[in-house]
């Protein structure tokens, strides 16, 4: 795995380590959560739309594919 460098403007920064203390965690941890869970959410929708989409044009890729 490859180091990977984010800059937050200070406020945010700021609110990241609040979080991070009070729930006895590092910084780190707490924004691996955060992006782990987007990626999650975003694939769950786009596999979602991808479907919806198929299922909407079923029709037209079948007659593309004959």
């Amino acid at each position: 795995m490859s180091d990977f460098f984010l800059q937050l403007d200070p406020a945010r920064l700021h609110a990241l380590q609040d979080l991070a203390d009070a729930q006895g965690r590092t910084p780190e941890a707490v924004v691996e959560e955060a992006v782990c869970g987007y990626l999650r959410d975003e694939r769950l929708t786009v596999r979602a739309v991808g479907e919806r989409l198929a299922r909407e044009h079923a029709d037209l890729l079948r007659r593309l594919g004959e």
